[in-house]
């Protein structure tokens, strides 16, 4: 990301706003500004612009449009009411959609906005799963940070499988309060050729990516190099997750309930569903 990008990410960032229910919006004049119109008459325009892209994609406009009139001095003693906008981050996607290409700043806000809308949609799909399928979602993005792990391991000098076991131990042992693999795979009562991970619920899951994720980038970002760094590296950003699970007052990962069912059965159990919808489509037809 270049240093433009980087200011103007910054500057849609500083003028988001937060209700007291926990929803953002960004001030529609403020918005202007940032976006570099200079008469608000122009901004208003791609406002309307957005409005109608909002109806057409079958959302309703009052809802990401909200209307807001506000009292601004304009000489001595003397105001004015304004016509202002909350907006919805979705809102602000389609201003920029609808913005004139030519300014550089419209397409990074094109960007910044797609990218969070997406996040935002990624979120709400997720929210909506239930927990076996959240835990599917989960155990498939460590599959793939645990690829990159492995990579950026070897990278700082982890070669050997033995190596690599006892840096995965570690990284084990500092979230989970000195808990070896073995001493998990114990407690969760799990046979000699089941996966720790494969019994895990979401929240556990979630727990064990982060420190996974942010290993992966601190291994790489501080160029850490040699094996009992790289190692000691593991542990210490397991013991700063650990550190932030109690911080919130959530409960430590060697106490969560083991599920019943190991991701393995879940997928199983969803490859067939989805095998006999497929099936009964082919009947219909």
């Amino acid at each position: 990301m270049s240093d433009l990008q980087a200011q103007e990410y910054k500057n849609f960032e500083a003028i988001k706003k937060v209700r007291n229910d926990g929803t953002e919006y960004w001030a529609a004049r403020e918005l202007c500004a940032v976006l570099q119109y200079k008469k608000w008459e122009n901004f208003d325009k791609v406002i309307d612009r957005a409005k109608l892209a909002c109806k057409n994609s079958g959302h309703e406009i009052l809802n990401h449009f909200p209307e807001v009139r506000k009292m601004v001095e304009i000489g001595s003693n003397t105001t004015r009411e304004l016509l202002d906008y909350e907006l919805s981050r979705y809102a602000c996607y389609l201003i920029v959609q609808n913005g004139d290409p030519r300014k550089e700043v419209i397409a990074l806000g094109q960007t910044y906005f797609a990218i969070q809308t997406r996040r935002q949609e990624v979120a709400d799909y997720f929210n909506q799963l239930d927990e076996n399928n959240k835990r599917l979602v989960i155990r498939g993005d460590i599959k793939q940070w645990n690829q990159m792990l492995l990579e950026a391991a070897h990278n700082a000098g982890v070669i050997t499988n033995q190596e690599y076991a006892e840096f995965q131990n570690a990284g084990y042992m500092g979230l989970y309060g000195g808990l070896t693999v073995d001493d998990i795979h114990k407690k969760k009562q799990l046979k000699e050729n089941e996966k720790i991970l494969d019994f895990m619920g979401s929240t556990e899951l979630i727990a064990n990516l982060f420190r996974i994720s942010q290993t992966e980038e601190k291994l790489k970002k501080d160029k850490i190099y040699g094996c009992n760094k790289a190692t000691a590296t593991y542990y210490e950003v397991g013991t700063k997750v650990r550190k932030a699970i109690e911080d919130i007052g959530g409960t430590m990962p060697e106490n969560l309930p083991r599920p019943q069912k190991s991701i393995k059965q879940v997928e199983k159990e969803q490859l067939k569903k989805l095998k006999d919808k497929n099936t009964k489509l082919m009947l219909d037809e």
